[in-house]
């Protein structure tokens, strides 16, 4: 028996290779010739050979590296015995029984085989047990190395699904702002995790009016990311078809109530604006947008509750004038709710405060500040929830 203290160093350098190993088409095989490397004289085991389910049987896809393993069986049903062990129980030592796969082999040895998945496919793992081994110490070891592998073949089959999630999001919000003559406009949206459900967009109608939104579903990762998806989905649909604001939001009211669990929602504000400063609004439970002008603070204040939380809502549109020379900023509560080490809250005031001290600089290094100065706020650490954040600054005439 190998020394308890050196089979744990062993067994855990071979797990942390199993963690950090490249990925590839060559990522099994090579696992392996790890664990024959590792193990192969302490613990008896050798001749691991790799089959891949395929229909109703498993195929050899990467035999032994040894050329004596000359004989092996090419495909095993998937409704044999041998087969079914193993997938009843993941590791399997076949001590009792007449199953061999290398058929040309006179030497003493006893297959074992383990059980490797992701949520496409499977593979079983076997290897040859020569005379000397230890049930102990191999059902640890494969065991162990069964675990930690599928763990990391599943948890990249879920980083590929995000990182697909991560790109079609960003897809669906704007590139860039659009060039609107006597206006500034930028935005910004940063998720707490690798999807989010924070949503913002523009829509251009004519050279003389346009549209803006910016949204908030509720919770955060890819339930609100489907839901943000949605809205702008729903949103270009609607407004491309040249239906009025209160009547589009109506209709998505309707669509996300119906969709989504009852409990799901979704806070926006939407605006259409006119190259003369005039603003017609919605705001759907939002946290309210504010006006800098000179020294004056208007709210933008919520017009009707968020939507999706009854099926049928009342919708009042509002109207404000931009004056020249004034910055709108639109912001979601992850802004405000970034915390420092004290508990204490980024909030609205600060907010304000900041945009009013540099209501005379560009769009955009407003729209950065705002974002360098929450984050230091919040002395850098990972976000809490998602923040967007849109400024709008009308030029001075």
């Amino acid at each position: 028996m190998i020394e308890p203290k050196e089979f744990y160093r062993k067994l855990d350098s071979l797990l942390s290779k199993i963690g950090l190993e490249k990925s590839g088409k060559d990522f099994l095989f090579t696992i392996v010739q790890e664990l024959e490397k590792t193990f192969g004289k302490d613990l008896h085991i050798g001749y691991g050979s790799i089959y891949e389910k395929n229909d109703d049987e498993f195929i050899m896809i990467s035999p032994p590296v040894d050329t004596n393993a000359i004989d092996l069986i090419k495909s095993i049903p998937i409704d044999s015995e041998p087969i079914q062990n193993i997938l009843n129980s993941g590791t399997y030592i076949f001590d009792h029984h007449g199953f061999r796969i290398n058929q040309n082999s006179f030497e003493y040895s006893i297959p074992a085989g383990i059980l490797v998945h992701n949520n496409d496919n499977s593979w079983i793992f076997f290897f040859e047990l020569k005379s000397g081994w230890v049930r102990e110490e191999i059902e640890f070891c494969l065991n162990a190395v069964r675990t930690v592998l599928n763990y990391r073949l599943i948890s990249e089959m879920f980083q590929g699904e995000l990182e697909r999630a991560e790109q079609i999001q960003k897809s669906l919000l704007p590139i860039n702002a659009p060039q609107i003559p006597g206006f500034q406009i930028a935005a910004k949206s940063q998720p707490a995790e690798l999807v989010g459900g924070d949503l913002y967009d523009y829509f251009l109608f004519n050279k003389d009016n346009y549209g803006f939104c910016i949204g908030d579903a509720s919770g955060h990762g890819i339930p609100a990311a489907l839901m943000a998806r949605d809205v702008v989905t729903g949103l270009r649909m609607g407004l491309e078809k040249q239906l009025k604001m209160d009547y589009t939001l109506q209709k998505l009211n309707k669509v996300i109530y119906k969709s989504v669990l009852s409990s799901s929602f979704i806070s926006l504000f939407y605006a259409e604006m006119e190259t003369n400063g005039n603003l017609f609004y919605v705001n759907s439970g939002h946290p309210s947008p504010f006006l800098v002008h000179d020294k004056r603070i208007i709210d933008l204040e919520t017009t009707s509750i968020v939507l999706g939380a009854l099926q049928d809502i009342e919708l009042q549109r509002f109207y404000l004038k931009i004056p020249p020379a004034s910055v709108l900023v639109l912001y979601t509560d992850g802004i405000l709710e970034r915390q420092n080490k004290k508990g204490e809250y980024y909030g609205t005031e600060r907010l304000k405060r900041l945009v009013v001290h540099n209501k005379d600089k560009d769009a955009k290094d407003i729209l950065n500040l705002i974002f360098e100065t929450s984050n230091e706020f919040g002395k850098k650490i990972k976000w809490q929830d998602d923040a967007t954040v849109m400024v709008i600054k009308r030029l001075g005439e």
